[in-house]
């Protein structure tokens, strides 16, 4: 296939082309810095800096849209957040303009959301299909609009997967990257009263998960990307404490994670429980179904 990818030098975006290319598949990445491309993906991989750029003319069998600013890199300040809606949504319609203006259209749109959708839902089990109230919560708002705009897609005839993918656990990078350092030095502990669920996924699973996407024709809506398996904050910081061989027995209280980060605390303070029910009827194979073997590998 030739496939358009959006946050194609991202943290799942450099090894997402990486299986891609080895697939046997052509990719075109959209980055600020078109002249990266080749190093960061692959010699290969032809670059884009602009959306705006694509013709009528220009045609691609798939489209990954990742981009986005990184949710929790700094803290919620109002200008943070809408830099955080902009990055995704403002990319996200001009790809939907260039499916609307290209003769022949893609045949699937695979497009990023998280599992914030879902809002802080304490012990419930989450499936695609759970009904959720909505909440003027910003990581809910924000997955709401994310998700509405590529689902436009769907009005030019173009298959959409939505992904609401969970805490992606992998090798140098991701929300694991900011633990390591105080875990290593004997610092870590639960967050708050670690009785909040994490909901997480192996690179390596979501990079097949969206492969699976990809290929199966009949898969459509809304898909968890998350491990069977999600753990409470207590659990995973007892396994990264494991895996690491340190203790973790220092605690962040709630009240100093709110006065450090502000409204960006719910995002450590929240949890979902959620299950990747659609995945699993269809048949998707984990590589990593257990918290301490994927973290294990990441580490």
């Amino acid at each position: 296939m030739n496939i358009l990818i959006t946050g194609g030098t991202g943290f799942i975006g450099k090894p997402l082309c990486a299986s891609l290319i080895k697939h046997g598949h052509s990719l075109t990445v959209l980055s600020r810095r078109p002249e990266l491309v080749p190093k960061l993906c692959g010699a290969t991989v032809n670059a884009v800096d602009s959306l705006d750029t694509l013709t009528a003319e220009m045609h691609f069998d798939a489209i990954i849209n990742l981009a986005g600013e990184g949710i929790a890199d700094k803290r919620w300040s109002k200008q943070r957040k809408q830099q955080l809606l902009d990055s995704r949504i403002q990319t996200t319609n001009q790809l939907i303009a260039f499916i609307s203006r290209a003769r022949q259209k893609p045949s699937v749109l695979v497009s990023g959301s998280a599992i914030g959708f879902y809002g802080d839902q304490e012990d419930e089990l989450l499936t695609e299909n759970s009904q959720i109230t909505a909440s003027d919560d910003f990581a809910h708002q924000l997955c709401v609009e994310w998700e509405q705009a590529a689902g436009k897609a769907s009005n030019e005839g173009v298959r959409v997967c939505l992904l609401r993918t969970g805490l992606v656990v992998g090798k140098g990078g991701g929300f694991l990257q900011h633990m390591l350092t105080p875990f290593k030095l004997g610092l870590g502990g639960r967050i708050g009263d670690g009785q909040q669920w994490m909901s997480w996924v192996h690179r390596n699973d979501l990079i097949g998960m969206i492969d699976m996407l990809l290929n199966a024709n009949d898969l459509i809506g809304v898909f968890n990307a998350t491990a069977p398996n999600p753990v409470t904050n207590h659990a995973f910081t007892q396994t990264l404490a494991k895996v690491l061989r340190r203790p973790a027995v220092i605690p962040v209280p709630a009240i100093v994670l709110k006065l450090a980060m502000g409204e960006m605390a719910s995002l450590l303070l929240g949890g979902q429980r959620v299950i990747p029910q659609r995945f699993l009827d269809h048949g998707y194979q984990f590589q990593f179904e257990h918290l301490e073997s994927a973290l294990s590998e990441a580490v």
